[in-house]
């Protein structure tokens, strides 16, 4: 399984993003996808997940800014990212579960956003 992660880049505060998650598998077969942030010298944390019935969740820090979502049929998961602040670069990895027990990572790309 690869999960190939795009969409990265520069941007100013304020600005748009969007992420994208290309899987090299079925993602039905994922009983979850999110995407994750490392900032430098800080440990990963979640950004925000998706259930393969479309159920989302979000940190605290992107609810209303951020929007997961997936595209079944293209094998692609995605997160719009809006109204970015300098505190949201990092670079943000996707990662695709097939069970609770283990999970897949992709590449990470990275976010900048400037102030």
């Amino acid at each position: 399984v690869q999960l190939q992660a795009s969409g990265g880049g520069l941007v100013q505060t304020g600005g748009s993003l969007r992420l994208s998650c290309a899987a090299s598998v079925n993602i039905l077969r994922f009983i979850v996808m999110g995407w994750y942030l490392q900032a430098p010298g800080k440990q990963r944390e979640l950004v925000a997940r998706i259930t393969n019935n479309g159920t989302a969740t979000y940190a605290d820090s992107v609810k209303g800014r951020f929007t997961i979502s997936r595209d079944n049929a293209k094998n692609t998961m995605y997160l719009q990212m809006n109204s970015l602040k300098p505190e949201d670069t990092a670079v943000y990895y996707c990662n695709a579960e097939p069970y609770v027990t283990y999970a897949y990572w992709g590449q990470g790309t990275q976010v900048t956003v400037s102030s």
